[in-house]
């Protein structure tokens, strides 16, 4: 990709924003001029950015802010003519990482200065800002990456002296987002891993809330999060769920639905005490490993758990058999069991773990007891397994792989672990605004996946946010296909 041509007006405006930056002057004549002369100069595909400061119509918006235009409005005798800029979002969630503060919206530009009147009808057509080059330069230069960044200097607040004094340290910001974005664009094949995003034991947990809310209406108290991913606990928000942290935060009588996680017997008798209209959420895989536990306690078994021990899966299995139970998270902890060579154990495991991981802890559980015991088939669920395999076939043919999901989902987590565990770089995001520019720099294919509590609309999103950057070869690699399904409870079949 040729390198970035940042423009400005003014070279006071150049001098902040420091680095080579072409003047190109002051007012229409001179932008359509200077982007003309680009245009038949600049390399095929070479990204420019235009900047400098501006005036703030928009009644909220204050100087110093930056203003990333997504659209440039030329104001003309017949009418705007309007470009697009639909890498906005991208740019200024750049900006906003450095620390500016920054506005989405419309940029217009017109040929003189505008009365107070006009200032304010433009503010009322959703412009932010108006300034006297980009719209020129935006046409001549249509067939460049183009990014349109101003800094307000006058506002409702501030006049154009006073106010410009705040665009200085935002301008001395603005170079390194802005050769970020230019060195993260370019054309790209992206490789979506199989299978990915939600399993049974999601859908199940998010259709049992959505059918207690159709059935017995608002509010539906969920304990917890019903499955870890903030997107999702969001949008059931806005239907009508509550979540709260304890069954005694829930109101006597009302309808609770217990989060996919699993949770110990205490709960349930918490709920029954409160009169509850309990629905229990938790995902098949995890109530076996519970059962597991109550007959390898009935058998008079130490048990140990493998797992993350603030995680609510593995709280609530240890609640079972509390008084039976020990927790290890890696080999070293298997050493420190207060237990005797030859005391009968049984080992369960979290069932988002990673599968190597997990086989090197059960390996040590070996070496060390003479009698040791495990579930007849492996705790960890075929949708975490699955899910790491895809990683792993991906892993090798990618430059960078994403995976989408929240921080506090284990086998989100896990699954960066297994690509980083395979030389593959591998980041988490959230959404597609937590995609940071600086780890596209020279990458050329990315691996996406999505942990099993990221709805797939999520990995759809940061698709097409890595689209704004350049042409996309989207391709899936799948290695199975799942077609395990998990029946409703009664109560809201």
């Amino acid at each position: 990709m040729p390198e970035l041509t940042i423009l400005t007006a003014l070279s006071i405006e150049a001098l902040a924003v420091g680095g080579p930056t072409t003047v190109v002057g002051m007012g229409p004549a001179n932008a359509a001029t200077a982007g003309a002369r680009l245009a038949g100069t600049l390399p095929a595909g070479a990204p420019v950015a235009v900047t400098g400061v501006g005036g703030g119509i928009s009644p909220d918006l204050r100087s110093g802010q930056v203003v990333v235009a997504s659209e440039v409005r030329t104001l003309e005798p017949g009418g705007p003519t309007v470009v697009p800029l639909p890498g906005a979002r991208l740019v200024a969630d750049e900006l906003a990482r450095v620390g500016l503060a920054v506005r989405i919206g419309p940029v217009a530009s017109s040929p003189r200065l505008l009365s107070r009147r006009q200032r304010a009808a433009l503010a009322g057509s959703g412009a932010l800002l108006v300034d006297m080059e980009s719209g020129w330069l935006a046409r001549q230069l249509a067939g460049h990456p183009l990014a349109v960044v101003r800094v307000a200097a006058d506002s409702a607040e501030h006049g154009p002296v006073r106010g410009g004094l705040r665009t200085i340290g935002p301008l001395m910001g603005i170079r390194p987002p802005l050769e970020r974005w230019a060195r993260a664009l370019g054309q790209r094949q992206v490789l979506l891993a199989g299978p990915r995003s939600f399993c049974a034991g999601v859908e199940r947990a998010v259709d049992i809330v959505e059918r207690a809310l159709a059935r017995f209406g608002s509010p539906v108290y969920v304990r917890r999060q019903i499955v870890h991913n903030r997107h999702v606990v969001a949008d059931l928000q806005r239907r009508g769920a509550v979540f709260v942290e304890e069954v005694d935060e829930v109101p006597v009588g009302a309808t609770c639905v217990l989060a996919a996680h699993g949770v110990a017997p205490e709960v349930h008798l918490q709920a029954e005490r409160r009169h509850l209209n309990v629905i229990d959420a938790t995902c098949p895989l995890v109530a076996k490993v519970h059962a597991e536990a109550r007959r390898f306690a009935r058998q008079g078994r130490q048990l140990v758990l493998i797992g993350h021990g603030d995680h609510e899966e593995v709280v609530g299995t240890m609640g079972e058999a509390p008084k039976r139970t020990h927790l290890v998270e890696t080999v070293a902890d298997v050493e420190h069991l207060p237990l005797r060579r030859d005391e009968p154990v049984a080992y369960l495991t979290q069932t988002t773990l990673a599968v190597d991981e997990t086989a090197s802890i059960v390996s040590a559980l070996e070496e060390r007891f003479s009698d040791v015991t495990g579930p007849p088939a492996s705790d960890i669920c075929y949708a975490t397994q699955n899910r790491q395999d895809a990683v792993a076939a991906l892993a090798a043919r990618c430059d960078l792989l994403l995976v989408v999901g929240s921080p506090n989902s284990s086998n989100t987590v896990r699954l960066v672990e297994v690509a980083r565990r395979r030389g593959c770089r591998a980041e988490l995001v959230d959404d597609e605004r937590h995609l940071q520019l600086s780890w596209l720099d020279g990458v050329t294919t990315v691996g996406i996946t999505a942990g099993a509590s990221a709805p797939e609309w999520l990995v759809q999103r940061v698709v097409d946010r890595l689209g704004l950057l350049g042409p996309l070869d989207v391709r899936e690699q799948r290695i199975t296909t799942e077609t395990v399904e998990f029946s409703l409870p009664q109560k809201v079949r």
